[in-house]
């Protein structure tokens, strides 16, 4: 399949190094020094105790050359969709999937969902409503990153542990495109199932990032040290209930216990989240996604989530220290 992998982080560089590892053809969108390093040495991965190195891709910041694609992947954070999302049409022939890799909850959350919010725009990760005009739903397949990755240097990617992506379109629908994304994604040696229901899957993954990415990122701890701490632990666990009781409100059904979803999170071990990984390197924090809107669908079905509002307030406040740092260091 032709890919463009949009943002070549973490999970987009593994992703696409892998895919491209597979015999994909795969174009990298990116800018600055990872387009750079992409261009000169390709995409390094460390997974397994092996080292590989992709270099049969190519790498460019001009969307307009890259052309219509197979399948676009979405590989950067949720609040940089906005930045980007004017370019993607130009990635997009007659029929395109578009992939969305982001975590939380998604622009298109109440696109073909049915019900009384059917059609709703989640505010807090499309405030205008731009993204969501310019990557229509139709485009759109979902998907649950469950791997986790860190990136070491601009191109290069330590794998840490997972293989899981599965997918799903909005409608709940089997459709042949998402038959054949799963089987690309397959043969690349990613686990993909087509699920009936990706949104549960996306709650699920969401559970455990609204609360310990911002946990993590506050208190400058891993995994393993909020799920051994008993106060944090508890604190996870009432945000966690406070999710649960807004999701189920939206129809959503968990198949996972809340204490084995806490266990499945600590059982990783001394891993730095994305968050935190983003906020100790001087990045923005993917905030909105994973709190704000929680917090947002809590308030559109009146469902109260007081912890869960406490950590976003303290988390906000964080995100806006790394900004201003941020700025204050390029004067």
């Amino acid at each position: 399949m032709k890919i463009a992998i949009v943002g070549c982080g973490a999970i987009g560089g593994y992703v696409g190094a892998t895919l491209a590892l597979a015999g994909e053809a795969v174009t990298v969108l990116a800018r600055g020094a990872t387009l750079a390093a992409v261009r000169e040495r390709g995409i390094t991965l460390h997974i397994n105790g092996r080292t590989h190195t992709a270099r049969n891709l190519t790498a460019t910041s001009d969307y307009a050359s890259a052309g219509a694609q197979d399948l676009v992947i979405l590989c950067v954070k949720a609040h940089q969709l906005g930045g980007i999302v004017s370019q993607v049409p130009q990635l997009l022939g007659p029929d395109t999937a578009v992939v969305t890799m982001q975590n939380g909850i998604p622009y298109w959350y109440f696109q073909h969902h049915g019900g009384a919010l059917a059609g709703t725009i989640v505010r807090s990760v499309d405030p205008e409503g731009i993204i969501s005009r310019q990557i229509p739903a139709e485009r759109v397949l979902g998907c649950v990153v469950y791997p986790a990755a860190e990136l070491l240097a601009p191109g290069e990617v330590k794998h840490v542990e997972g293989d899981r992506f599965p997918i799903g379109e909005l409608d709940g629908s089997h459709s042949e495109r998402a038959r054949r994304i799963s089987q690309c994604f397959t043969r690349a040696g990613f686990k993909a199932p087509v699920l009936d229901d990706i949104r549960a899957e996306i709650w699920l993954k969401l559970w455990g990032n609204l609360t310990f990415n911002p946990i993590s990122a506050l208190t400058r701890s891993t995994l393993a040290e909020i799920c051994q701490f008993l106060p944090t632990r508890e604190l996870a666990a009432a945000m966690m209930r406070e999710a649960q009781s807004v999701a189920e409100k939206l129809g959503i059904k968990f198949r996972v216990p809340l204490e084995r979803r806490i266990a499945g999170a600590e059982k990783v071990g001394h891993h730095k989240t994305s968050m935190l990984q983003d906020v100790e390197a001087g990045r923005a924090p993917e905030l909105e996604a994973l709190l704000g809107s929680v917090a947002e669908l809590g308030r559109l079905t009146h469902t109260a989530t007081p912890h869960i509002d406490t950590v976003y307030a303290l988390t906000n406040l964080l995100a806006h220290s790394v900004t201003e740092a941020r700025h204050s260091a390029r004067r």
